[in-house]
């Protein structure tokens, strides 16, 4: 018996060599390119700088332009953004941007506003960051307060997990920070 005893106390101390721990919990690592901006070529009231990644496609009805179209192909995502002109309806359009963000109340853990004043080029809106599994994680809308009107959205093409798109939220809205920064009315 004592000998049966030595045998599983010598096989117990060698047969396991390696100790296990515990996995860490860690974050998917995600590297964008850094962005390369260039002035936008569009024959429309405003200009802007774009990132390089995206694509850009315009949207016209009747050859008045209704919006446009940023396109990240990689990050399978589009940014949508309108136009209009303003005719004594701003009051109206600033009031649809709105309604739009809110729709996303009952989805969204929360919802931020940036505010965004530039008087020296006639620039002025409000940026939404909506943190969630909501549609749209960031919107967006711009005026000179006069004649022009932005309206913006980002979308993915895929079913919201805010947890997993979240570096793609982030790379983008620097973009959207930056189109906002770099607009220009003609």
């Amino acid at each position: 018996m004592k000998f049966y005893t030595l045998i599983l106390c010598v096989l117990m101390c060698f047969s396991c060599n390696e100790i296990h721990v515990p996995k860490p919990k860690a974050f998917l690592s995600l590297d964008y390119p850094e962005a390369i901006y260039l002035k936008s070529q569009l024959d429309v009231p405003f200009e802007f700088e774009k990132n390089k990644l995206a694509q850009l496609n315009l949207s016209k009805k009747n050859n008045i332009l209704q919006g446009i179209v940023l396109r990240y192909p990689t990050l399978k995502a589009s940014v949508f953004i309108n136009y209009k002109t303003v005719d004594h309806n701003l009051e109206k359009y600033i009031s649809d941007a709105r309604s739009m963000t809110k729709k996303h109340l009952q989805v969204a853990d929360e919802i931020s506003e940036q505010m965004y004043e530039n008087t020296q080029q006639e620039l002025y809106g409000m940026f939404y960051d909506l943190k969630g599994n909501v549609a749209s994680q960031s919107q967006f809308y711009v005026t000179d307060s006069i004649r022009h009107f932005i309206s913006g959205a980002l979308y993915f093409e895929t079913k919201p997990n805010y947890d997993s798109i979240l570096p793609a939220i982030q790379y983008i809205q620097k973009d959207l920070l930056h189109f906002i920064e770099s607009l220009r009315w003609k």
